[in-house]
Order: C-alpha cells, then sequence, then structure tokens
C-alpha cells in the first residue's frame, strides 16, 4: 500500500483510499487510513465516522472468529486428551489474543486520545463511547480480568446517559447502543434479566415513536429493532431451557 507512504498526502485522498481498500476488502489498510484521517483532524463527519467503524469492525470480527474457531478446536483435543495438540493450539490461540488485543488498544488510543474530546454533538458522543464500550467487550471476550468488563460497563453507561438526552428512541445510533449493551448484559456479564430488560425497553420505546420518522429513517430504525426481538425471542428461550452460548445479533 505504498501510496500511503505519501506523507503529504490529503485528508480527501486517505478518505478516498480508505474507500478503495474497503471496495477491495482490504481492511487492515482501511484501518491505517483512517487513523491518518484521524491525526489529520478528529472531528470527523458521519461519512469518516462509519468507515473508520466499518474498518476496525472487519479487522477485528476475523480475528474474533479465528479465536473462537481456534478455542473450539482446543475444547475438543482436550477432551480427547491430545496433550501436544493443546500446546500447540495454546500457543496459536495466544498469538490471535494478542492481535486482537492490540486492535483493540489501537481503536482506544484513537477514542480516548483523540475523538471523544473532539466530539462536539450529542450523536458524536453516543457513537464513540459505544463504540470504546464495544471494543472493551471484544477484549473481554479473551481476558477474563474484571478490567475490560468494567471499562465496558462504565463506557456503555456513559454513552447510554448521552443518547437517552440527545437522540431519540428510533435513532439508530441509540438503538445499536441498546442492542450492543445488551449483548454486553447477555454474553459477557452473564445478566440475562437485565439483557432482556434493556432489549426490551429499547424496543418499546421506539415502538411509540415509528410513525413519525421519515421511509429511509423507519427501514433503518426497524431494522435494529428487529434484531432487538430477535435477540429477545432466543434469550427467552435459552433462559426457558437452561441454555447457554445462543449466537446473538449486534450491530457495528
Amino acid at each position: 500500500f505504498f501510496v500511503l507512504m505519501s506523507a503529504d498526502m490529503s485528508h480527501d485522498g486517505l478518505v478516498f483510499m480508505a474507500k478503495l481498500a474497503e471496495q477491495a476488502e482490504r481492511y487492515d489498510e482501511m484501518v491505517d487510513c483512517m487513523q491518518k484521517v484521524v491525526q489529520d483532524n478528529p472531528e470527523l463527519s458521519i461519512e469518516e465516522r462509519n468507515l473508520l467503524s466499518v474498518a476496525y469492525k472487519n479487522v477485528i470480527g476475523s480475528r474474533r472468529a479465528s479465536w473462537r474457531i481456534i478455542s473450539s478446536i482446543e475444547a475438543k483435543e482436550e477432551a480427547k486428551g491430545n496433550e501436544t495438540h493443546v500446546n500447540l493450539i495454546k500457543d496459536y490461540r495466544r498469538s490471535v489474543e494478542k492481535e486482537l488485543s492490540e486492535i483493540c488498544k489501537a481503536i482506544h488510543n484513537l477514542l480516548d486520545g483523540k475523538l471523544i474530546p473532539a466530539a462536539q454533538t450529542g450523536e458524536s458522543n453516543v457513537f464513540y463511547y459505544k463504540m470504546k464500550g464495544d471494543y472493551h467487550r471484544y477484549h473481554a471476550e479473551i481476558d477474563s480480568t474484571e478490567d475490560q468488563k468494567n471499562a465496558a460497563l462504565e463506557a456503555y453507561e456513559k454513552a447510554s446517559k448521552i443518547a437517552s438526552e440527545s437522540l431519540s428512541p428510533t435513532h439508530p445510533i441509540r438503538l445499536g447502543l441498546a442492542l450492543n449493551f445488551s449483548v454486553f448484559y447477555y454474553e459477557i456479564l452473564k445478566a440475562p434479566d437485565k439483557g432482556c430488560t434493556l432489549a426490551k425497553a429499547a424496543f418499546d420505546d421506539a415502538v411509540t415513536e415509528l410513525d413519525s420518522l421519515d421511509e429511509e429513517s423507519y427501514k433503518e430504525s426497524t431494522l435494529i429493532m428487529q434484531l432487538l426481538r430477535d435477540n429477545l425471542t432466543l434469550w427467552t428461550e435459552d433462559m426457558q431451557e437452561g441454555n447457554d452460548g445462543t449466537k446473538v445479533e449486534e450491530v457495528n
């Protein structure tokens, strides 16, 4: 990605290259572009904010998927008593965990050092604090200590407070926050009742205001509301049957 080595590439040029990298599905390079965009001017437009989110969501998503597959194979080999394979798998898993951890630290450096201090609107603040909560949640998936859980909870609570004060119940970012916060309660804190309560409240609050939305906003909001309802259905069934590990939906 030699083009990016040019130190004097314009802001618009970096954004264009980020879009190009996205189209080419080269998300690590998309992240590089958006990091430079943030360093150039941390007060991002909505388009730039979404590009940053897509870039990091994809680089972290591939590592999370790899970690889950490796962990599943590790459990199967342990059940077989194959110690040689288990030791090899553990080393491989740790290397993926290191990558995942470094990605989380990189986005937190941008959020805490640049993006949140430069945020000028309630919407931007909710977006970034939600993002902060999400990446602490991803880190908590591989880190059993309380630090990541506590940091995620603090960020989600901060985002929720700002959202309740500045965004309507049907706003896609507020709905997406409720969706991901409820997933955090269910998957990470193992508090299914709280997760269900949060998801149901967000859904019910939004339903009452749907009639006021235009067609485009209606489609975007109802899509996230459907994810909330899908999770509620799955979680309720799981709690009744005593299951665990249900696949849950989340948003960027």
